[in-house]
């Protein structure tokens, strides 16, 4: 079983809601043992809306490769509501968006998946929940945890 760690946000319709739904989804098609943040609000990053997001970090066990999980969590996004992706940094309100962040300590580089992912050191709105979950969580590639990762970006 690996340890996966996936970063869900929402800026669309009731946002918690979309939220533990998604969760509730994770755990009955990805995998068990969830643990989750808290939500946080922030707002979007990378393009204006007036929507604010909901984010959160959800840590599973998971038997599912990482390019299995990747079609499950597609398949989640698109059963609630998310119609289009992000194409080459153009972002856009979702209902739902969810990322994996880490599988164990894969480090991986596809044209369909990077691990871990490549952006989320550089995300707030990834890393408070994250370190809130998993403060000694170790990023394979810059070596340092998520709470370092945090700081650095909160100074």
């Amino acid at each position: 079983m690996a340890i996966v760690f996936l970063g869900l946000g929402s800026n669309l319709g009731n946002r918690n809601e979309q939220l533990l739904a998604a969760i509730n989804l994770l755990t009955e098609k990805a995998g068990n043992n969830p643990v989750f943040s808290d939500f946080y609000e922030t707002e979007p990053c990378g393009y204006s809306s007036p929507n604010p997001y909901l984010n959160v970090a959800v840590q599973l066990k998971t038997s599912l490769s990482p390019f299995e999980l990747l079609t499950v969590t597609q398949q989640i996004e698109r059963e609630l509501g998310r119609t289009t992706k992000s194409k080459e940094g153009q972002y856009a309100d979702r209902h739902i968006d969810i990322d994996i962040l880490m599988y164990d300590d894969l480090i991986l580089q596809t044209p369909e998946l990077v691990l871990p992912h490549p952006c989320m050191h550089q995300r707030l709105f990834v890393l408070q929940p994250l370190a809130a979950i998993a403060p000694k969580l170790l990023h394979p590639v810059l070596n340092k945890t998520m709470t370092e990762l945090q700081e650095l970006m909160l100074h």
